[in-house]
Parts: C-alpha cells; structure tokens; sequence
C-alpha cells in the first residue's frame, strides 16, 4: 500500500493470474512471482520458461486449481472432491475416504458461501 500510495517502488512476491509471466503453465492459472509495486500498481514480471522438473511439480497444483474451476463453471461438486484427491499434500496426508469426509465437512462448515448447487446437508452427511 505505501508503494502505491506514495510512489516509492518495491518488489513484493505475488499470486496473480499468470498471463504469460511463467510460460511453460498455462495462461489462466495462479502464479507467484515477483512483482515491481509503484504508484502504478502491481506489475508482475515475467520470468520465462522453468525447468521441466520445476514445471512438473507446480502442474500438480496447477491441476488442482483447474479442477476446482471446472467444478464452479460445470457446476459439479463431484469435480471438488476430485480436487481434493489431486492436491499433493492432501493424498500424502488422508485416504479417499478421509478425503471424501474432508471436503464434506468444509461444505457443511463453509455452507453461508457456498453456491447452492454444491451446498450439502447436514442430515446428508449422518444418512
């Protein structure tokens, strides 16, 4: 705030839409890079392509954030428990089942911001 605010530059590490800035991920997909924040605004730089193993483990996160797109679009709550499968740190920790209960129990606790085509029901859950 004090950069945009005041016009002092700074380089901040920012989660912004890619836009080429990576380019061996998709366009559309969440990146963090370095960005320039000036009284401009936030500008990302653009860091190129990254090494193919680099690119390979970012891709499972990547996956992740397209699955749960797909879900919002498509409006499928099966594609959100599909995420959640996907996501590296989830499989190592849960099995399916503790992960069909995970995303369960965030439906349920999460319900006020949920769209109505994914919300769960408590009763659901017990039956």
């Amino acid at each position: 705030m004090n950069s945009v605010w005041t016009g002092e530059p700074s380089v901040i590490y920012g989660n912004v839409r890619n836009n080429g800035c990576i380019t061996s991920l998709p366009d559309n997909c969440a990146a963090e890079v370095p960005c320039l924040v000036d009284a401009s605004g936030i500008q990302p730089t653009f860091i190129g392509d990254l090494p193919p193993q680099l690119t390979a483990l970012i891709r499972t996160n990547v996956n992740v954030q397209e699955l749960t797109v797909a879900a919002l679009v498509n409006e499928n709550r099966e594609h959100l428990y599909h995420a959640a499968m996907m996501d590296p740190h989830t499989a190592a920790e849960l099995d399916l089942d503790q992960i069909w209960s995970l995303v369960d129990d965030l439906l349920i606790a999460h319900h006020d911001w949920i769209p109505e085509w994914a919300r769960i029901a408590q009763q659901a859950r017990s039956a």
